[in-house]
């Protein structure tokens, strides 16, 4: 009878935990180590038996915990931790000199400063797995490098992997106030809490820095680039500081944006010009503060002279007089200096794609060396769809550091499901031809312009203090892909989206998972701007469509200034005849998008004004093309639903449902998207749709009248 009890209470709780593990939320991104099927564990324990790190640094014991953390939940027993190597099986995370790695013939030279090895070898005559870099961060990458092929089901019994990031500064940058609202977050608060730092650290720094770590992120800008100088202010600078204290032994730095004007708003000078040497002195002084109170601080990022932030050009001096300055101050600290290439100003009439170009070019050569321009993907904004920007390849002489944008603030926010890994790479492995055929914009920015120079990427980040991180499950993958890419911007995107899918759902949900994320940007771009359209959404907040708003102040800032539509056709002429935007590109590109027939369809109406019956690659008028583009965006959501219903009983429930919801949500709105657009366009052309496609469901009028005044995520 006892037995019997015991059985049916056993069976009980392995209910109770088998439901505890389903009711999931997200919290755990793609660290979830699920429990291992018995097949995986029966491969993988002798070879996995006991745990040696031979030191107890903070970033080793970082590493060490994460791996019995991890081999914890998803062998169900603690793994042992020994002094020194005892018998097959060790896991030896250690540095390149390590006593225990004498006489093997290992490549860290190849390595660099955060690279690492993974290597099965024979030491003392155990069979053991040696993971180590050169650095203690190196073998904390190398540890989450392993967990992922435990936690994919790759084979561990005969290692040799390296691997080494192409790129040195990878980081986040939070668009988040001071008074936790996040401009374009779409995922609750910021995460920094100001009120209870210094003295309270949330845990959930800790796990905010595991995460990036995982994916090789090695520093964090913590504050808006429409900055605030009170974040240089002595008693934000000791919350600053506790931060950096939680994220040092993952590898991660901290920067602060720096508001140019910050000498007379925190020192009281009457001017912020850069060549006036009291500007000079407070810079000075207040940089060698910052680094009193956080000795490994990673620098500063800088928004000038655009959107009416203040800069340089309030006192006829240049971007590189005004980066230079700061550069200069950060120069003894080892400091880096990012300055955004994103500007337009109200008294430039020029196309808004040509601004960054004409400002920046002329200028290269002339920063200083611990200076990163930071370039948006596209000239314009962060839009669904955009060629590389003019500046990659244009600027030989000057490093240049890619900034994207992971929070999707033109991509239906957090409820759209959209992959940012494909529109990312589409940009990376596009060639400049600059200085020749195969410089592609990801070789133009890992290729320091000198031995040793700077290199980077930026991800402006989709995280805040939802429960989830992002805002939705989905949205977790960009955020991990940016990692990804960040180290290795030669990856794939259908890889990286794999190891997302099989670490976030599941591997038996990987296939039909990775599937969606790969087709899901494209079927953004055709319900919202198909056939290189841009920039057609509603005023302000950047929600829903509005390519009729031609009422805003600032030509650029309407959407018809972007579409140009009229009676005769529709589209942005950017050839000479036009713009001459085209000519910022080098020649071979300009011969290859010079022509309607010869460019990319996906950027036609980028670079081209045409006719509504212009004959597409397909042989459908323009017209019917876009219509068609339209509803082939609509549809796309309609079969990612299918796939996602497929998938019930095979993902936990909780999320699976919250997928649902969020996928009814998109195609709901790509519905909306679809018919406001057609009937402004058909308003225009007044052209029949094709047949076989329905009309809008309502007028015109209808939909101009739709307001969203609480779409989340607005600048203040």
């Amino acid at each position: 009878m006892l037995r019997k009890l015991l059985a049916i209470l056993s069976a009980f709780l392995c209910f109770g935990l088998a439901n505890q593990g389903h009711a999931e939320d997200g919290y755990d991104l793609w660290l979830r180590y699920q429990p291992l099927e018995s097949s995986a564990k029966t491969r993988y324990e002798p070879l996995v038996t006991h745990l040696v790190a031979p030191n107890a640094r903070p970033t080793i014991r970082a590493a060490t915990d994460e791996l019995q953390r991890g081999f914890k939940a998803m062998f169900g027993y603690d793994l042992v931790q020994r002094e020194t190597l005892m018998g097959n099986g060790a896991v030896l995370v250690t540095r390149a000199d390590s006593p225990n790695l004498k006489g093997l013939d290992l490549p860290f030279a190849k390595l660099g400063e955060e690279g690492y090895l993974i290597r099965t070898a024979v030491i003392a005559g155990n069979r053991t797995t040696i993971i180590a870099g050169n650095s203690d961060v190196g073998a904390l990458y190398g540890v989450f490098r392993f967990l992922k092929l435990l936690q994919t089901g790759q084979p561990i019994d005969n290692l040799d992997i390296t691997d080494a990031p192409k790129l040195k500064v990878r980081v986040l940058n939070h668009w988040d106030n001071l008074d936790r609202h996040v401009e374009r977050g779409y995922a609750g608060q910021s995460l920094w809490d100001w009120q209870k730092l210094p003295l309270h650290k949330d845990p959930r720094y800790t796990d905010y820095a595991r995460a990036n770590a995982s994916i090789g992120i090695n520093g964090t800008v913590l504050t808006n680039v429409n900055a605030n100088a009170d974040i240089l202010r002595p008693d934000y600078l000791q919350k600053v500081k506790a931060l950096a204290e939680v994220f040092r032994p993952y590898g991660i730095k901290v920067y602060l944006t720096a508001r140019f004007s910050a000498p007379i708003e925190l020192g009281k000078l009457k001017t912020a010009d850069p060549l006036d040497p009291q500007v000079q002195a407070w810079w000075k002084a207040k940089i060698d503060e910052i680094y009193s109170v956080i000795p490994d601080f990673g620098g500063l990022l800088v928004k000038a002279n655009s959107e009416g932030q203040p800069g340089p050009s309030d006192y006829k001096r240049t971007h590189a007089e005004g980066a230079n300055m700061l550069a200069d101050a950060l120069a003894p600290h080892h400091g880096i200096l990012m300055w955004r290439a994103f500007v337009y100003a109200a008294e430039n009439a020029e196309d808004r794609h040509k601004q960054a170009y004409t400002e920046f070019q002329p200028l290269d050569g002339k920063f200083r060396d611990n200076v990163l321009v930071q370039v948006k993907n596209g000239a314009i904004d962060f839009q669904p769809r955009e060629p590389f920007h003019p500046l990659f390849g244009a600027m030989p002489r000057t490093p240049l550091m890619m900034e994207f944008q992971i929070t999707k603030e033109y991509l239906g926010f957090a409820t759209h499901l959209a992959y940012l890994g494909t529109m990312w790479e589409e940009v990376l492995e596009a060639d400049t031809f600059r200085p020749r055929k195969g410089s592609t914009v990801a070789k133009v920015i890992e290729t320091p312009i000198d031995a040793g120079a700077a290199t980077g990427m930026a991800g402006v980040a989709n995280i805040g203090s939802d429960r989830n991180w992002s805002g939705s499950q989905f949205d977790q993958a960009n955020w991990y892909a940016f990692g990804r890419f960040a180290w290795d911007p030669d990856a794939k995107a259908e890889a990286i989206a794999r190891d997302w899918a099989a670490m976030t759902w599941g591997r038996e949900a990987a296939d039909p998972v990775v599937r969606m994320m790969m087709g899901s940007r494209e079927a953004v771009v055709d319900y919202m701007t198909p056939l290189g359209l841009a920039h057609l959404m509603a005023t302000g907040h950047h929600y829903g469509p509005g390519p009729w708003v031609s009422d805003l102040a600032r030509p650029e800032w309407n959407p018809v200034y972007y579409h140009k539509a009229d009676a005769v056709g529709i589209g942005f002429d950017r050839t000479a005849k036009g713009s001459d935007a085209l000519s910022q590109y080098a020649p071979e590109v300009v011969k290859a998008w010079g022509s309607p027939k010869t460019i990319p369809e996906n950027l036609l109406l980028w670079f081209h004004n045409l006719p509504w019956d212009y004959r597409t690659k397909s042989g459908r008028t323009l017209w019917d093309e876009l219509v068609t583009r339209y509803d082939a965006g609509v549809d796309a959501v309609g079969k990612m639903q299918a796939d996602w219903t497929a998938l019930h009983g095979k993902v936990d429930e909780a999320r699976w449902a919250e997928v649902r919801d969020f996928l009814a949500i998109q195609h709901e709105e790509a519905l909306w998207w679809r018919d406001a657009s057609i009937a402004y366009f058909q308003s225009i052309s007044k052209r029949p749709l094709p047949a076989g496609h329905k009309p809008p469901a309502h007028d015109l009028d209808w939909y101009k009248a739709i307001t969203n005044p609480y779409a989340p995520g607005q600048g203040k």
